[in-house]
């Protein structure tokens, strides 16, 4: 086939622009803000623990620091293994800020330091900040017969074996906590039995309805039934006495300074590699929640010590949780 001139193709060229002049212009679609569905906040122990109600009041005031402010945070509680099952489930989701992880000290800390068997690494997660400690608190109900730390540590000796005390599995704060007592106390860490319950909030049910006889816990766990009469705090883990508990004794106080190691907290975690507008818009969210009274607010009044950190800071709080309780754990005999 001949093909036309060259000129005659070039002649041609200036009756394209008007028609492409006419075409309506379309600007590019603007990307919603993140998030533009629901988030899903894995609580990786049962409803009414430490761990659930620390994500339902993150949940209640984080979503107004967003880039949506109309944001929702659904929580999800799930549990087993410790805290490992929902904690393994944030593990292997999508990067993409629909699944985050309500981090805890037994299923992100104590678990990897303690369990080779643990299915995922302390340090592989994308940490968006730690949020909060919880004092650790050892209770009894309140028409027990030892009215402080002393006369419970007594009764143990007396009696090996014939307390129990209610806890959340052998590599949570529950359970590693009371062993550490008893090992600073000179008892063997088997003086009291342990009887495992799902979460914190049913360990505390289990003292109050009078399965359990003790119990060492978070004092986000145990604060309400403090406050209501149903147990009596012999001792708190921190350094001073609380405001909200004035007549608790430390653990200093009650001879027992090794416990004040002992420290539950929370912290908001992604899967691995999460990726950085998300962690970005989370870490910005973390920083003003930092000054969020109602948050502060709230978390204090469930007996949580607001400690927001930045990512790399709760990366090294982390390695420092983890190795505390590995050299614990190795010096109780339990590895």
């Amino acid at each position: 086939m001949r093909r036309p001139p060259r000129r005659a193709v070039l002649a041609g060229l200036p009756m394209l622009a008007p028609l492409a002049g006419s075409l309506p212009f379309r600007p590019a679609r603007a990307q919603p803000a993140y998030p533009d569905r629901p988030v899903t906040l894995v609580a990786p122990f049962s409803a009414g623990g430490a761990a659930d109600i620390a994500a339902r009041i993150l949940a209640a005031h984080a979503p107004r620091h967003l880039p949506n402010p109309a944001a929702t945070i659904v929580v999800e509680n799930r549990t087993g293994a410790s805290g490992a099952v929902g904690t393994q489930y944030v593990a292997r989701a999508k990067p993409d800020g629909q699944t985050l992880l309500l981090a805890r000290v037994g299923s992100s800390a104590i678990l990897p330091a303690t369990d080779p068997r643990t299915p995922y690494a302390w340090d592989e997660f994308t940490m968006l900040g730690l949020l909060d400690e919880n004092p650790f608190v050892v209770c009894v109900r309140a028409e027990a017969p030892w009215r402080n730390l002393g006369e419970l540590l007594t009764a143990l000796r007396e009696n090996p074996g014939r307390l129990n005390f209610a806890t959340t599995g052998p590599a949570t704060i529950l359970d590693l906590g009371i062993r550490h007592l008893f090992a600073a106390s000179g008892l063997p860490i088997d003086a009291g039995v342990a009887i495992p319950f799902r979460g914190g909030g049913e360990a505390v049910m289990a003292l109050v309805s009078g399965q359990a006889q003790f119990i060492g816990n978070n004092l986000t766990d145990t604060f309400g039934a403090i406050a209501s009469g149903q147990l009596r705090a012999l001792v708190v883990g921190t350094a001073e006495r609380l405001p909200a508990l004035p007549g608790v004794p430390t653990a200093k106080e009650a001879e027992v300074e090794a416990l004040a190691q002992i420290t539950g907290w929370n912290a908001l975690f992604g899967p691995p590699a999460l990726a950085e507008p998300v962690a970005d818009a989370w870490v910005r969210a973390l920083a003003a929640l930092a000054e969020d009274r109602a948050w502060i607010t709230a978390t204090r009044r469930v007996g949580g010590i607001p400690r927001v950190l930045p990512p790399a800071q709760t990366r090294e709080f982390l390695r420092g949780q983890v190795a505390l309780y590995r050299d614990l754990a190795r010096r109780l005999g339990l590895i």
